[in-house]
C-alpha cells in the first residue's frame, strides 16, 4: 500500500459456485500477482486442468506461495497450469513474528521447486544441531536467524516471559524460529516442517511436510496430512489421511498403494503405518491443516476449542 500497489482482496471458498472462482476473478480483473497457500493450491489441483484453462490468465505475471512448505508436485503444477510455465513462483519463509520475508527468491536467482531458496539479503540464518553446531549439506537441524533485523517483533503482547523462553532460550543470541529445516548443496534452504511436526520413527526423524509431499506426488492425491502417535515398537507410527483427487474413485489396493509409494519415495522406514481416505481435513482460517486436531481425535481426546488452535 505504502508503493501504491492496488491490492484485490477475496474471502471466501475458491470452489464456491464452481472451482474456477479465482481463474474467472483474475481474467475479469487483470490481476498480475497470485499470492496464496499450498493447501489452496492442492485443493484446486483436485479439480484438473480444465477449470484454468478456460479462463484468460495471462495478465499473471508473478505467482507466490505462503503459509506452509510447498510440495514440488503442487509447485510444478501452479507455474505450469497457472503460471504457463512463465510465471515466477516466490515461495516466501516467514512468520508473523518476524514480520517480513525471511526467506524468499530474488529475480536473480534460479527456483528450484519446494525451496524458497536464500536468505532475504542482509539476514544471517543458520540450521543448527542440538548442540548449537551448524549441520552440513542435506542434513537436518532447527532453523535460527542469527542476528537482528528491522521488522522483528521485540516482544509479545502482556507476555514478555513467553517471547524470550520460546524464541530466544534454546541458542542465545539467536531467534529460534521453531522450524525444521535443511540447506542443499547449492545452500538453498528447504523448510521441512514445525519441530513439532516431526515424527521419530525407530530413531529416524521424518517431517510431515516430506511425508505428505510423498504422498501427493501420486497420481491420485489431491491433500495429505501426516500425525505421528505412539508405538510400542517404533516409538511413534506414521497415520496419513488423504483427499482424492476429482474424478479418482477409492479401491480395494489403493491404501497399500499409496504405503508402497511412499516407501519408494521416502524409504522403507517412512511408510504409513495407516492411512485413511477422507473427504475433508480439520484447517485453521488461513487454510494450515490442524494435524493437533487429527492427533487428538486419532488419541480418542477431546481437540479442545478450535478457535484455540487457529493458528
Amino acid at each position: 500500500m505504502i508503493m501504491g500497489a492496488t491490492s484485490f482482496m477475496y474471502e471466501g471458498a475458491p470452489t464456491f459456485p464452481y472451482p474456477n472462482r479465482w481463474w474467472s476473478m483474475i481474467e475479469k480483473y487483470g490481476i498480475n500477482i497470485l499470492y496464496t497457500a499450498p493447501t489452496a493450491i492442492r485443493g484446486l489441483m483436485r479439480f484438473g486442468e480444465a477449470w484454468p484453462n478456460r479462463h484468460d490468465l495471462s495478465t499473471l505475471r508473478i505467482l507466490g506461495s505462503v503459509g506452509e512448505p510447498i510440495n514440488p508436485e503442487a509447485w510444478k503444477w501452479y507455474h505450469r497450469v497457472i503460471g504457463k510455465n512463465r510465471c515466477p513462483i516466490m515461495d516466501t519463509g516467514w512468520q508473523t513474528e518476524t514480520g517480513m520475508f525471511m526467506i524468499a527468491p530474488m529475480p536473480s536467482v534460479a527456483l528450484k521447486p519446494g525451496s524458497g531458496t536464500r536468505p532475504f539479503p542482509g539476514l544471517k540464518m543458520d540450521i543448527l544441531n542440538e548442540d548449537g553446531k551448524s549441520v552440513g549439506p542435506n542434513e537436518e537441524g532447527f532453523l535460527v536467524i542469527k542476528n537482528p533485523w528491522p521488522a522483528m517483533l521485540r516482544t509479545l503482547y502482556n507476555d514478555p516471559d513467553r517471547y524470550v523462553q520460546q524464541y530466544w532460550s534454546k541458542y542465545p543470541g539467536m531467534y529460534m524460529t521453531g522450524d525444521s529445516a535443511r540447506r542443499d548443496e547449492d545452500g538453498y534452504y528447504w523448510i521441512i516442517g514445525r519441530v513439532d511436526d516431526v515424527i521419530k520413527v525407530s530413531g529416524y526423524r521424518l517431517g510431515t511436510a516430506e511425508i505428505e509431499s510423498a504422498l501427493v506426488s501420486h497420481q491420485a492425491v489431491a491433500e495429505a496430512a501426516a500425525i505421528g502417535l505412539p508405538h510400542d515398537i517404533k516409538g511413534n507410527a506414521i497415520h496419513a489421511y488423504v483427499i482424492l483427487k476429482a474424478g479418482q474413485q477409492k479401491h480395494d489396493h489403493l491404501v497399500d498403494e499409496l504405503r508402497n509409494h511412499v516407501a519408494h519415495e521416502l524409504g522403507p522406514i517412512a511408510k504409513p503405518e495407516k492411512i485413511e481416505i477422507v473427504d475433508s481435513l480439520p484447517k485453521t482460517r488461513s487454510g494450515k491443516i490442524m494435524r493437533r486436531v487429527l492427533k487428538a481425535r486419532a488419541l480418542g481426546q477431546d481437540p479442545g476449542n478450535l478457535s484455540t488452535l487457529e493458528e
